[in-house]
């Protein structure tokens, strides 16, 4: 099948199990097709799915990326969480410039990482939440066990392979 790649960082399952929950929560149900993610990129060409392939396996022989989840982000109609990783920038600026020229203008862009748990309900739907989630935030790390590769199926995304960090 010939369709975009999506590539995501996987959590770990100590927070997967409540970032999942939270989505399931507070995305609207209709639209909620795909599980709670951290996208790398959102549109590679079909194309270098061979080549990916082999980068992230040389990327995933070396310890997880640290992370964390540094800050609640207001996206107008949703909500999601901010995360840090100097590590998962480094790996996806690596690919962003062995991909340069086939990168979408979204892909192309700095790269901003969040994990949406909320999106397209009513602003202020999306303020309460903030707000909720702000009165008791605090930074906390972010198990990252893997990087996932996807074919966007117009909705739904189909899984491509699974890359885990050594421990």
């Amino acid at each position: 099948m010939v369709a975009p790649i999506i590539v995501t960082a996987l959590f770990g399952d100590g927070d997967n199990g409540w970032l999942q929950e939270l989505r399931r929560t507070h995305y609207p149900p209709e639209r909620n097709r795909v599980p709670a993610h951290l996208t790398l990129f959102h549109h590679l060409p079909p194309n270098l799915e061979r080549e990916l392939g082999q980068r992230l396996a040389t990327y995933t022989t070396t310890p997880p990326p640290r992370a964390r989840i540094a800050g609640v982000i207001d996206l107008g109609a949703g909500t999601a969480f901010r995360v840090e990783s100097e590590e998962l920038e480094d790996i996806r600026h690596d690919l962003a410039e062995a991909f340069r020229g086939m990168l979408t203008p979204q892909d192309s862009a700095p790269w901003r990482p969040h994990i949406t748990i909320q999106n397209k309900v009513e602003p202020r739907e999306a303020r309460r939440l903030q707000t909720s989630l702000r009165a008791t935030f605090q930074p906390r790390p972010l198990s990252i066990k893997g990087i996932g590769s996807w074919r966007y199926l117009g909705g739904p995304w189909e899984p491509i392979r699974t890359h885990v960090f050594r421990r």
